[in-house]
C-alpha cells in the first residue's frame, strides 16, 4: 500500500540508531575520510569505469554528489548516506529506477568495517526497500552481489532476498568485468514491509 504522506525525495528514514539521509556536497570531507579508512575493505567490490578514471564523467565527490542529487530529483536514483548513532557509517544507493512495465530499483550498499556485524546494512536495506515499494510504488528491488562477497551475501540472506541466478560480466568492478549474483524481492513477498519482517526475525 502506498504511503502518500511521505515525499518520494528528499527522504530521511530511521529505525532505531540507523538513519538513511540524502547525500550532500558538504559531506565530502567526512565521506572521503571514511572511504580512505576503508579502502582495503571496499576496494575488491568497488565499481569502476571501463574508460579509466581520467575519462570518467564524475571525478570528484562534488561532481558525484551533484549527479546523484540531479538523478534523485528526476526520480531515477535514491542516494543515501547511512548513519549509525549519529556517526557516518556508509552508503546505500538505489540505482537505475525503472518505471513502465518493470517498476524496479537496484540497490548497492557498503558499511564501514569498524561497524560491520551490527545489523546496520540489513536495517538500511529494509528501510530503503520499504520506501521504494511503499512510497515510490515500485514492484521489485534487486541487489547484484559478487559471488565472493560473503558480507553482502549475508545481508540479503538475512532479509530473505531470492537468488535469481548469475549475470555474467555484469558490472565493471576493481578494474575488470565481473559476474554477479542477482537477489530480488517483490512487493507481494513482504506485504507487511521488509523492516517489520526483519525486526520480527530478531534483526
Amino acid at each position: 500500500m502506498l504511503n502518500l504522506d511521505q515525499p518520494p525525495w528528499p527522504a530521511v528514514l530511521t529505525a532505531g540508531p540507523v538513519k538513511l539521509r540524502p547525500i550532500r556536497r558538504r559531506d565530502a570531507r567526512a565521506w572521503g575520510a571514511l572511504r580512505s579508512r576503508n579502502q582495503a575493505w571496499l576496494e575488491p567490490w568497488d565499481t569502476t569505469s571501463p574508460l579509466g578514471a581520467s575519462e570518467s564523467a564524475v571525478s570528484s565527490f562534488a561532481g558525484y554528489a551533484g549527479l546523484q542529487l540531479r538523478l534523485a530529483r528526476q526520480g531515477r536514483s535514491l542516494p543515501w548516506l547511512i548513519e549509525f548513532e549519529g556517526e557516518l557509517a556508509g552508503q546505500l544507493t538505489g540505482n537505475g529506477i525503472e518505471r513502465g512495465a518493470l517498476q524496479q530499483v537496484s540497490f548497492g550498499y557498503w558499511v564501514s568495517q569498524h561497524l560491520a556485524g551490527r545489523g546496520i546494512a540489513p536495517t538500511a536495506l529494509a528501510l530503503a526497500f520499504d520506501h521504494a515499494i511503499g512510497v515510490l510504488g515500485l514492484h521489485r528491488a534487486e541487489v547484484p552481489i559478487r559471488p565472493t562477497n560473503a558480507n553482502s551475501l549475508r545481508v540479503v540472506e538475512k532479509l530473505g532476498f531470492r537468488c535469481e541466478g548469475v549475470r555474467p560480466a555484469y558490472l565493471h568492478v576493481a578494474g575488470g568485468w565481473a559476474d554477479h549474483l542477482i537477489f530480488a524481492l517483490h512487493a507481494e513477498d513482504v506485504p507487511g514491509g521488509l523492516l517489520a519482517h526483519w525486526q520480527a526475525a530478531g534483526g
